[in-house]
């Protein structure tokens, strides 16, 4: 799992948000948010500039997960 997905998974858990909430949202099938979340497909730019918007964080939280390796 790449750090998009790790990202977007949890973007969408901390707002306390489901796959389902998601895909209404982006007005996209469930199907195509579980594929986001496990590498399968990515959002465009847009999609992913609303995603981090809905889930109430910074586009960059959404595209690189930012963690300390030691």
């Amino acid at each position: 799992m790449d750090d998009f997905q790790i990202s977007l998974a949890a973007a969408r858990v901390n707002a306390k948000l489901t796959q389902e909430d998601i895909s209404r949202e982006m007005n996209v099938s469930k199907n195509t948010v579980v594929n986001w979340e496990n590498g399968k497909s990515e959002p465009t730019i847009s999609q992913a500039r609303r995603l981090a918007e809905y889930c109430g964080v910074p586009l960059d939280r959404i595209i690189f997960l930012q963690t300390k390796t030691n």
